[in-house]
């Protein structure tokens, strides 16, 4: 039986890009001045101008997706007599990994014989897309979803998430920054470096003076730990700072040019958190290379 990918909108992925690998996207809420919205296309997302409503100081704020949401996509792919293989924000930042999860048992129970299997990314944005469109590439291949899932998960554990942000006060706001220690760097105003660890949480691991010096880090550390570049698809996300991310981009081709950059804007609900400003590298490394990002 073949399986159905399934993420969600922080995976940042562009639809044309979902809907060219048949990625089934479930849209993250978020609320603007009292008002709900949803972001199910990033083509179409105005990342500019939500940015600079962000920094005058307009409140943005997010909740996760439910259970019934998940059973409910589940269900369309299990009605067409596929499983499902969901890919999930980190569960170091939000409670959305359990909600598939629950909904991913009540699936099989409702459905005997029918797999459902959850892949907590322990990243977002770009960090969650990218192993979506590796699994949507071992569906293509006819890999079988137990297969998949355990080629997931140590994929898991190569992918790098690293990135900069310019005002740590939307990563402490939402409770997503986990050491004191970049508290003081803002106090300094220096530029943090952050990733995500081994448990997917927002870790501050060096503090740099001024944003040149941050960017030109980010691209020493993806020369220091990626692997096989040739033959990865590697990401930028960038929120409202697109000349940086096109310097980034230059950078990566000097010494290990991949064999594509994928570059989009932060979508709102992982935007929102990160702040304007911030600029994120996605690529994979050695076998835990998350854990050795230093």
């Amino acid at each position: 039986m073949s399986f159905d990918v399934v993420t969600d909108s922080s995976a940042n992925l562009p639809k044309f890009l979902t809907d060219r690998r048949n990625i089934r996207v479930l849209p993250f809420p978020y609320y603007l001045n009292g008002k709900t919205f949803n972001c199910s296309a990033i083509e179409k997302f105005d990342g500019q101008a939500f940015y600079e409503r962000m920094k005058n100081g307009e409140l943005v704020t997010t909740s996760q997706i439910t259970p019934d949401h998940y059973l409910s996509i589940y269900e369309e792919s299990i009605r067409e007599g596929h499983d499902v293989l969901c890919i999930t924000m980190s569960s170091g930042i939000s409670g959305t990994w359990n909600s598939a999860c629950v909904a991913a048992q009540t699936a099989e129970e409702e459905y005997p014989g029918c797999r459902v299997r959850v892949i907590d990314a322990k990243g977002a944005s770009l960090g969650e897309g990218l192993l979506a469109l590796r699994a949507a590439e071992l569906r293509d291949k006819g890999t079988d979803i137990e297969e998949a899932a355990r080629a997931m998960e140590q994929a898991v554990g190569r992918m790098c998430n690293i990135f900069t942000v310019d005002d740590l006060f939307f990563l402490k706001r939402g409770g997503r920054l986990s050491n004191l220690a970049a508290i003081i760097g803002s106090m300094l105003q220096l530029k943090p470096l952050l990733k995500g660890d081994e448990d997917g949480k927002i870790v501050a691991f060096s503090k740099l003076l001024g944003r040149e010096r941050s960017i030109r880090a980010l691209a020493d550390r993806y020369d220091r730990l990626v692997r096989q570049p040739f033959r990865q698809i590697v990401g930028i996300a960038q929120a409202g700072c697109p000349e940086d991310a096109e310097k980034l981009a230059k950078l990566l081709k000097r010494k290990n040019p991949p064999k594509e950059i994928l570059t989009v804007e932060y979508e709102p609900v992982t935007g929102s958190h990160v702040g304007p400003g911030a600029l994120a590298l996605f690529f994979e490394g050695a076998e835990q290379a998350r854990c050795g990002i230093v």
